[in-house]
């Protein structure tokens, strides 16, 4: 009887793990204006709870072309932000409560520095390394936020 009980918990105790692990973040279109009116669309994860926003990215060995992450935050602030447990190269635009780029930065995978946006910003959106520079997306274009 303790035996079954023991399988049981571990049983329990896995799969709650494993749910943790494969949790799927709701998606969303995020539309980017570049300043000559040329129009992206991203495919983003909706990263809005302190678990989520904590957790990003990580573990990911491959984020498709096109598609990112979106973090967002109750207040506008200085963000920060790191690729630990991270494999996948990303690039990341900090964003204005208003929907501005404020600032794009490659990030390396694992890097444990700090990446840190110049001004208060209320969102940051990841996407795979190079995604922004491929489509000519710059510091003070727009992204339509949900």
């Amino acid at each position: 009887m303790k035996k079954t009980i023991l399988i049981i918990a571990t049983l329990l105790l896995f799969s709650s793990f494993l749910s943790c692990k494969s949790k799927k973040l709701p998606v969303k279109d995020i539309k980017i204006i570049r300043q000559d009116g040329t129009e992206f669309i991203v495919k983003a994860e909706i990263a809005e709870k302190t678990e989520d926003r904590n957790h990003g990215f990580m573990e990911r060995k491959n984020i498709p072309d096109g598609t990112g992450m979106l973090f967002i935050f109750d207040r506008d602030q200085i963000l920060s932000f790191w690729m630990k447990n991270t494999p996948h190269p990303l690039s990341i635009a900090y964003i204005d409560s208003k929907g501005k780029i404020r600032n794009i930065y490659d990030m390396t995978p694992y890097s444990l520095s700090s990446i840190i946006s110049t001004v208060s910003v209320r969102y940051a959106l990841e996407v795979p390394q190079g995604w922004y520079k491929k489509n000519g997306i710059t510091e003070g274009d727009t992204v339509i936020l949900p």
